[in-house]
Formats: structure tokens, C-alpha cells, sequence
């Protein structure tokens, strides 16, 4: 099997954590350490996979049965481990977003760079099978020229428990943007190929989280307590990204709002469009012909629910320490992108007006010019 022989490490051993333990176990890789703060955590980990734990990710990269590290802890933390491990030529798999704050990024893109392992970020949506039917419908040009992304991850209630570090902006860096919206914008920007972008607008808000009367009817956020309990973040994100070529996107983040949730994603074409639910296994392609008579055409594609865009991601990853070679997606300079993005949509929404990408402190020459001096 492609992970054999791989001595995997996870960082932050809860859901997530065991999600990942889960997927490269059944790729074949081997599950040698856990980290995490908490014992009880610690202790299920060790009894399920057998592998030695620690209480701190300087104990895990150092054991010498550790080939990758996989981390999954509040974005604060992405940096300290992920360049902890890049530092000792381990290869990487950080859980989205790339880092809290576009410096915390840039930081880890440099780590990345100087490093003889890879680095990848945790975008699974690109791997689920209606966006890889898609990519293969794309490449085929059956789209023409891409020109537009409607890119929805919204909830109608669903603000994670306040209290904790989702709601915290020091841990988090940010709210439904950072945690739901990043999947949203990273999925626009991969299907346009990552474009050069122009110009950011975008708004951010924080309505419903501080609200003593706010509305759980789900019970997504236990033991709801606005005023006792940290919640400094966005809930709802509206932005507009231009680029240079004249595609467009528009994104709609939410935690909570007065709509209904929807994770709809479209992209627009010359030629066709296409339709599907973020994640999803079907994809809907929308064309319209004169042959007979002037008509619409309306194609339903499912595809195999067996595909998931986790162990798909995983196994790229595992490919990828496997042949030795540079990753062919999920990298951190896509990555790097995204939450540049994500500063700029901040920034518009704090001055009250469009920004753009410039202020960015590491340029792709300093990356390459970093990757040289190893």
C-alpha cells in the first residue's frame, strides 16, 4: 500500500486528529505517536493505535520512528509544530487554514522552503468527487473559458461552543471566514487555477454571537453563555475578489445568519457551468444549444460516494513522501495565497474599502531564493 513503511505522527489528538490517525492507518502508513495536552486524549490514542504518546510536539518530532507529522490544534499552534517538524526534515500536513495570521503563514512558508520535507495544507474539498469530476470535465474544456465563482459555506445557526478557541481570536485568528470560509475561497481560487488577484472587498460581522438572545435551535454551541464567554470573531463574511484577467468571485461565509445555510458552489463558463455542494458527490453541468431548437441542457453527474475528499487528500500526501517528490497540490504556497486572501477580505472590511494583496511580507522570489540557499 502507498503508506507502507511511513511512521506517522499526529499533533493534536482529538476529532480531526483521529480522523487523519484513521485514513493513513487504512492507506497503510503506520501511526508511531500522538501529541497532545490533554491525558485523557492521550491515553484513547495510545490504546487504539498503539502508539507512544507525548505531552509536547518537541517530544514527537524528535522520535526517530516519526517520517511526517500531521497537525490538527487550534491555528494558533500551526507554527510552532509545523516549523518545528520542517526544521527536522520531517514532511507536513497541516490541517486548514495554513496559520492564524498571514505572518504565522509566511513564516511557515519560509520553514517550508529551507526544508528537504514537504509541506502540505488540509483543503480535502478539492478532493471530493464532484469537484474531481469537475477538474476532469475542465481539463477537457468543456467549460470554455472560466469566468465567475459563487462560493457559499453558510449556516443558518452554527457558531462552534463560545468559550472556545474558535471564538477566541488569539487562538483562532479569526471566525467563520478562518474556519468555514477558507474551504469556500480555497475551492474558488483552485478551480480558477489560481489566478493573479487584482483587488479585495469584503466586509466582516460579528451580529449574532454576542447576542444574549441568540437563537440555538440545533444545540451547535453547547452551554451558550454570551457574556461569560470569549467571542471576539466574525460570524458572517461577505467579500468580492477581482483578478487579473477579469474572473470575479464572491464569496458568503457564516456561522449564523437569517438565511438558509447552503454550501452551494458555482463556477461559470463560456461554454457551460457547473453546480454542486461543497464536498458532495454530484455535480450538475448547465449548457444551453440550438440543435433541433434553441434549448437548455441540464447534466446530472454522481459520482462514487466511496470517495472522500480526506482520504483522498491523505493519500496525495502519502504518494508524495512515498516517491519523494514535490507535492502536486494542497501546497503551501496555495495555501500561502489563500491566507493572503483572507488578510486582504479582513483588511477591506476594517477600512472600509477595497485593498489588495501588496502588503504581503514574502514575495514567491524570497521563497525560491530560500528553497536555493538549503
Amino acid at each position: 500500500m502507498i503508506g507502507d513503511g511511513i511512521g506517522v505522527g499526529i499533533v493534536g489528538l482529538g476529532g480531526m486528529g483521529n480522523l487523519h490517525a484513521r485514513s493513513v492507518t487504512e492507506l497503510g502508513a503506520n501511526v508511531v505517536a500522538g501529541a497532545d495536552l490533554v491525558p485523557e486524549q492521550r491515553d484513547r490514542f495510545a490504546e487504539e493505535y498503539g502508539a507512544r504518546t507525548y505531552e509536547t510536539h518537541d517530544e514527537l518530532v524528535a522520535d526517530d520512528a516519526v517520517d511526517a507529522v500531521i497537525v490538527t490544534t487550534p491555528n494558533r499552534f500551526h507554527e510552532p509544530i509545523a516549523v518545528a517538524a520542517l526544521e527536522r526534515d520531517l514532511d507536513v500536513l497541516v490541517e486548514k487554514p495554513l496559520a492564524h495570521t498571514l505572518e504565522s503563514a509566511e513564516r511557515i512558508a519560509e520553514a517550508a522552503a529551507r526544508s528537504a520535507g514537504i509541506c502540505m495544507v488540509g483543503f480535502h474539498n478539492r478532493h471530493a468527487a464532484s469537484m474531481a469530476m469537475f477538474d476532469e470535465q475542465h481539463a477537457r474544456g468543456r467549460f470554455g473559458d472560466l469566468t465567475h465563482v459563487e462560493a457559499n459555506y453558510v449556516r443558518r445557526r452554527g457558531v462552534p461552543g463560545p468559550g472556545s478557541w474558535f471564538t477566541d481570536s488569539e487562538l483562532a485568528g479569526g471566525g467563520s471566514l478562518l474556519d468555514i470560509g477558507v474551504h469556500a475561497l480555497d475551492l474558488a481560487l483552485y478551480a480558477l487555477d489560481f489566478p493573479e488577484i487584482v483587488e479585495v472587498s469584503g466586509v466582516s460581522r460579528t451580529t449574532f454571537g454576542t447576542s444574549e438572545e441568540y437563537a440555538d435551535p440545533d444545540g451547535f454551541g453547547d452551554n451558550w453563555d454570551a457574556e461569560a464567554e470569549t467571542y471576539d470573531v466574525d460570524d458572517s463574511v461577505s467579500a468580492f475578489i477581482r483578478c487579473a484577467d477579469g474572473q470575479t468571485i464572491s464569496l458568503e461565509a457564516a456561522w449564523a445568519t437569517n438565511r438558509e445555510e447552503s454550501m452551494d458552489f458555482r463556477v461559470r463558463g463560456t461554454d457551460a457551468g457547473a453546480q454542486f455542494d461543497i464536498g458532495d458527490t454530484d455535480l450538475r453541468i448547465l449548457e444551453a444549444g440550438t440543435a433541433g431548437c434553441d434549448h437548455y441542457a441540464n447534466v446530472d453527474m454522481t459520482g462514487d460516494a466511496a470517495v472522500t475528499g480526506y482520504t483522498e487528500q491523505d493519500e496525495r500526501f502519502l504518494e508524495a513522501i512515498a516517491t519523494t517528490g514535490a507535492p502536486e497540490t494542497n501546497t503551501v504556497e496555495e495555501a500561502l495565497t489563500v491566507q493572503r486572501v483572507i488578510d486582504a477580505i479582513y483588511r477591506s472590511s476594517e477600512s472600509g474599502r477595497a485593498t489588495t494583496l501588496a502588503d504581503s511580507r514574502i514575495s514567491e522570489a524570497q521563497l525560491e531564493q530560500a528553497a536555493r540557499l538549503d
